[in-house]
């Protein structure tokens, strides 16, 4: 848990991840990638809002990466906001239409749908803010003193 994450999965992953955590950063909020949940999933982006509240971000490379992928609704219940992230040759039609949209690419990204908010119960807001605190802390530490 204390080590930082790879840069991406691949190159169009990491290109949109750097555009998103940029949006993200301008915003005012605080982007922490590969954020490993309770529920046993992964996160590609959890931001942390001035006020205590939490963004998702599923990043999606392509299309076949989207369809491959049947586990986006597990992460409904982990952030008051959820946004899927994708570069802008995306076909975004394919898209739930439903939650929110970023398109992004290495510069810069934005929204183009805010997703409803769904607030978390006050007992997994804490256990998530800790959970977020302690990882990026280690990752801090890590880039601090990396292992010999």
């Amino acid at each position: 848990m204390t080590s930082a994450p790879a840069i991406g999965r691949d190159a169009a992953t990491a290109e949109v991840r750097r555009g998103t955590m940029r949006l993200l950063a301008a915003l005012g909020l605080a982007p922490l990638a590969e954020v490993p949940l309770a529920s046993g999933r992964r996160l590609d982006l959890l931001a942390l809002a001035a006020d205590g509240t939490f963004w998702a971000i599923e990043i999606k490379s392509s299309l076949a990466d989207l369809r491959a992928d049947a586990k986006w609704p597990d992460y409904l219940p982990w952030a008051d906001r959820f946004f899927f992230a994708v570069a802008p040759d995306f076909p975004l039609a394919a898209l739930p239409g439903e939650e929110g949209l970023i398109v992004a690419d290495r510069y810069e990204a934005v929204i183009l749908r805010e997703g409803p908010i769904r607030p978390l119960p006050g007992a997994r807001r804490r256990a998530l803010l800790l959970r977020f605190a302690r990882l990026a802390a280690a990752r801090v530490h890590g880039l601090e003193d990396p292992p010999l």
